[in-house]
């Protein structure tokens, strides 16, 4: 049955508000795999059910809260796209690898490669003297073309030199660190918190200033407990979700 021709029941307790926002509900779900679809206006769910405007705004108003609606100034009322459940902060995987494997297509596009000093907290991951030499790649990684997350990546230029002429578009990084240069990555700390975008990250991402952020910091180590890696992850806050496995 289309939205619009469902009906509200009257004779039960429960609010209209509340009935239509469970049709709204239903609505997202069969709409849900396309991105930017517009619901119907105010206007037309108000007639179409009988209730007033500010009935219906109170049922969008909470699915715009709860990210499952979003609105565009002068544009509507559009479908929020599910978030993609990452697996980041328990297997060490790429992200090509991560992305494919629940049905979305990966690109990367390489920001930067380049050779510079470290900074203090960089030579501190990395347990490397300060200032020293390190190799820098900095990539925005999509998922079905939609920006998911901007990384930064540091390298011990000592033992990583030669990746500075690898294209990061089509390679991935720990096939690149084990397969080219046998490095054999064992284990890996990360650092999860929430963040808002600066200018330059809301760029990267697209999105608004200010606009929730899950800021992850890695750490990769190899066989013999050496670091080999110190990232920092800026993730869209409305396009990621983390999950958990925990045992006692």
């Amino acid at each position: 049955m289309d939205f619009l021709e469902r009906k509200l029941n009257r004779n039960i307790p429960v609010p209209l508000y509340y009935q239509l926002k469970g049709y709204l509900e239903d609505y997202i779900k069969n709409e849900h795999g396309s991105l930017d679809v517009p619901i119907p206006t105010e206007l037309e769910i108000s007639e179409a059910f009988g209730v007033s405007r500010p009935t219906v705004r109170q049922a969008i108003n909470e699915l715009v809260v709860e990210g499952k609606l979003y609105r565009k100034k002068s544009k509507g009322t559009f479908i929020t796209k599910p978030k993609i459940n990452q697996d980041f902060l328990t297997s060490i995987q790429s992200f090509d690898d991560e992305m494919r494997a629940k049905g979305l297509t990966p690109k990367t596009k390489v920001l930067g490669i380049y050779a510079r000093e470290s900074t203090a907290e960089e030579a501190e991951a990395l347990q490397l003297p300060l200032k020293s030499n390190v190799l820098c790649l900095e990539r925005c990684r999509y998922a079905d073309n939609a920006p998911v997350v901007y990384v930064m990546t540091v390298l011990p230029e000592k033992e990583c030199h030669s990746l500075i002429e690898t294209d990061f578009s089509n390679h991935s990084l720990y096939s690149m660190l084990e397969d080219t240069l046998g490095l054999k990555i064992a284990y890996a700390t990360r650092q999860l918190e929430a963040i808002v975008a600066d200018i330059a990250t809301a760029k990267l991402l697209n999105v608004a200033k200010g606009s929730p952020i899950q800021f992850i910091k890695t750490i990769t180590y190899l066989e013999n407990d050496h670091p080999i890696e110190y990232s920092q992850a800026a993730y869209r806050g409305d396009r990621s979700q983390f999950s958990f496995l925990l045992k006692r």
